[in-house]
C-alpha cells in the first residue's frame, strides 16, 4: 500500500516551534487535537460552520477545521492554552469567567479566541458590516460585538453573557 502525499513544515504553536511532517489532508484542527494533543480547540462540525475549532494563525482569526496544516509553514497559531501568561488569564479569559459568558464549555475556546482577535480588528479600525461611522474610531458596541461573533455558535445562548464579556475585554 503506498502512503499518502506528506510534506515537512515548521510551525509555531502557544510560542513552541515545531518541525513536522504531516499528510498533505491533514487539517490545522487534527494536528493540534491529534498530534501536538491541544486539545482546548474543539471539534464541532467540522464545515467552518459553528467556530469551536477557531483559533488564531499570525494573530487573526481562523477555523482550523478547514485550514490544512502543511500551508502554515513558518506561521505562528495561537490556541485557547497559549492565550494566558502562566497562572494570569488573558482578559478575554477573565471576562468569560466574570460574566459567566459559557454553559456547556464546549463552544467556549473558540469563542475566546475569536474575540480576541475580533478584539484586535476592533482596535486596528477595521470596520464590519454593521459600522456606522467608517472613519472614526469602532467601539464595542452590542451590535458590533454580536456582528463581529457571529461565526461563532452556542448551542446553549450564552450569547447575552457573551456580548457582555466581550465589552468588559474591549475596555
Amino acid at each position: 500500500m503506498t502512503q499518502p502525499p506528506a510534506s515537512a513544515f515548521d510551525l509555531t504553536v502557544n510560542g513552541t516551534r515545531h518541525a513536522l511532517t504531516v499528510d498533505n489532508r491533514t487539517s490545522l484542527l487534527d494536528l493540534l487535537r491529534e498530534r501536538l494533543r491541544l486539545t482546548g480547540t474543539k471539534k464541532g462540525c467540522d464545515h467552518g460552520q459553528c467556530g469551536a475549532c477557531t483559533v488564531l494563525v499570525d494573530g487573526r482569526r481562523t477555523n482550523a477545521c478547514l485550514t490544512l496544516a502543511v500551508t502554515l509553514d513558518g506561521r505562528e497559531v495561537t490556541t485557547v492554552e497559549g492565550l494566558a501568561d502562566g497562572d494570569d488569564l488573558h482578559p478575554v479569559q477573565q471576562a468569560f469567567l466574570d460574566h459567566d459568558a459559557f454553559q456547556c464549555g464546549y463552544c467556549t475556546p473558540g469563542q475566546i479566541c475569536s474575540a480576541v482577535g475580533a478584539l484586535d480588528e476592533l482596535a486596528q479600525g477595521w470596520p464590519s458590516h454593521v459600522t456606522d461611522d467608517l472613519t472614526g474610531e469602532v467601539e464595542p458596541s452590542a451590535e458590533e460585538v454580536r456582528e463581529r461573533m457571529s461565526g461563532n455558535l452556542c448551542r446553549c445562548g450564552a450569547y447575552a453573557h457573551i456580548v457582555t464579556a466581550v465589552q468588559e475585554a474591549a475596555r
